[in-house]
């Protein structure tokens, strides 16, 4: 069994499905779930962790967005979009979450011997060739140029990019985590970032590189497949490839200790991120 497998190989699979919270979940509460199930983990005191999450009309930015120069005139128009937006706690650019991307975190014990970034990733890919193993397509890995938060982990089925994977490390546990678009229409998606970013630059030179973003480098899975799928019927083909890799998978919510770790690491992101949005 190669090291990705392995890895994916539990005895215990500990389940958090919070695919269907609907638009009062806020995505602020995902950061601090993934925190506080990371330091559970790395604790030893859970098993491994699978979390799915939906979150509804939502922009989540990296760090390096807001060094916009006109962040203020970029954020006015994803608010006239109808959309949310928070600085994540972690690398990476902007991408969009909506009803239509289902968001699924992997948490691992990092383990004495340690899980180096690449055996995270590629533990995930195998995951989601899994998932789609019956349609004739090849799911590749490598970064699309042109799309939205570019990484050499983008997911993309004939160079068309349907999801991206990143990982977060916090005492002893690692969160590797994915976006999936569903359905919808991935150009459109990449077309409001597009627009953020022209809106948020100006033409301006900056120091920092945001990316050129090409809307039609992107699509959902629904167009990539050519089938109708929703976000339950992905949360099937992810609950049925999970079990085959584990001895025993069980839903489960947070527990006592957890809920107060929660508590501390929400209010944690929630003041980074009012601090991080500060336009004046």
């Amino acid at each position: 069994m190669s090291k990705e497998l392995e890895l994916l190989r539990q005895r215990e699979w500990r389940l958090i499905d919070q695919s269907s919270l609907g638009p009062m979940f806020d995505a602020l509460q995902s950061f601090a779930a993934d925190d506080t199930l990371c330091t559970s983990v790395g604790a030893g005191q859970s098993p491994a962790v699978a979390r799915a999450w939906v979150h509804h009309q939502t922009i989540v930015l990296g760090i390096q967005d807001t060094k916009l120069p006109d962040l203020k005139d970029g954020l006015q128009l994803l608010k006239d979009a109808g959309f949310r937006v928070i600085v994540r706690n972690s690398g990476g650019l902007a991408v969009v979450l909506d009803e239509g991307v289902l968001n699924l975190s992997l948490i691992f014990p990092d383990t004495e011997k340690g899980i180096d970034i690449d055996r995270g990733y590629e533990a995930m890919l195998s995951l989601i060739k899994q998932m789609f193993k019956e349609f004739p397509v090849e799911i590749e890995a490598f970064e699309v140029v042109g799309s939205y938060c570019p990484g050499s982990y983008d997911l993309s089925i004939g160079g068309k990019k349907f999801a991206g994977i990143s990982q977060r490390r916090l005492r002893n546990g690692v969160a590797v985590q994915i976006y999936l678009c569903i359905n919808g229409s991935g150009a459109e998606r990449a077309e409001l970032i597009r627009r953020f970013y022209e809106a948020g630059k100006q033409g301006k030179a900056t120091k920092w590189v945001f990316p050129d973003i090409k809307p039609e480098t992107m699509a959902s899975l629904s167009e990539l497949l050519q089938k109708e799928l929703t976000v339950q019927d992905v949360m099937l083909r992810f609950l049925t490839a999970l079990n085959g890799f584990a001895d025993h998978l069980f839903a489960s919510s947070l527990q006592e200790q957890e809920l107060e770790w929660y508590q501390a690491y929400l209010q944690r992101v929630t003041e980074r991120n009012e601090k991080a949005l500060l336009t004046e």
